[in-house]
């Protein structure tokens, strides 16, 4: 699952459990988490606040907007929503999280880090410029 799916469906998965009043609070406060993290990375573009408080109340409708809203921000290159999407997910669905279903899968990609306080530059499709 790529970062950016794994992201939106943890949203998903968090807005179908919280709105139940069975939710317990470790899966409110995990969700409530996730949601102030993308609400950062929004910041300063209204459309995509506007796409996440949407899809709070509708998940699928608003899934492809919110989609592209995580992708314009490169939220697939914060691990730290990929950790509390993965984290959500492993309250939210455990069975799912142990059977391997939410693991980010980035082969094929460019310019990816896993781990903390990396530093990266990257240059792809050209010679470096000198």
């Amino acid at each position: 699952m790529d970062p950016v799916t794994l992201i939106e469906a943890a949203l998903a998965a968090g807005a179908g459990a919280g709105m139940k009043d069975t939710a317990s609070a470790a899966v409110q406060d995990a969700y409530a988490g996730l949601k102030a993290l993308v609400s950062r990375r929004f910041a300063g573009r209204p459309e995509g606040e506007i796409v996440l408080a949407r899809h709070e109340k509708a998940p699928q409708m608003w899934q492809a907007p919110l989609a592209a809203e995580l992708a314009a921000v490169e939220a697939n290159r914060d691990n730290e929503l990929v950790a509390a999407a993965q984290a959500l997910l492993q309250l939210v669905d455990a069975e799912g999280f142990r059977s391997g279903k939410y693991n980010v899968d980035v082969r094929g990609g460019q310019g990816v880090q896993v781990g903390d306080h990396n530093v990266q530059r990257n240059l792809f499709g050209g010679p470096p410029s000198g």
